[in-house]
């Protein structure tokens, strides 16, 4: 788990940017974000139970709190707020982003949704 050295919301990009001592940044758009919360609305109680979560293309991040020392908890403008993400969380979605972002747009393409 690496601890960022730095945490900055940059509302002007709808990004939260995540500086490492290592020098490395992960940049998270928050409509990925908001998609792919944590939180138990998103992800369900169980394998299986996730829900696609459509209409977030103007998403933003309205609120950032530290929880511990492990994660952060997000709020977005469209009243959600309920999802941890831990550093090795946010880590991996910075990781698998292409792949997830991908994964997603296909999932609504099958479902005849929108990011809209």
């Amino acid at each position: 788990m690496s601890v960022p050295a730095q945490i900055k919301l940059r509302r002007a990009e709808n990004l939260l940017e995540l500086s490492y001592a290592d020098g490395s940044v992960l940049s998270l758009p928050a409509e990925y974000l908001r998609v792919e919360s944590p939180s138990a609305e998103v992800k369900g109680h169980g394998p299986g139970q996730a829900k696609l979560v459509t209409g977030k293309k103007h998403v933003a991040i309205s609120g950032v709190e530290p929880t511990g020392n492990y994660a952060l908890r997000l709020s977005f403008s469209d009243g959600h707020d309920t999802g941890i993400f831990t550093w090795d969380y946010l880590e991996e979605l910075g990781r698998d982003y292409t792949i997830r972002w991908r994964n997603y747009l296909r999932q609504l393409e099958s479902a005849g949704a929108s990011r809209e």
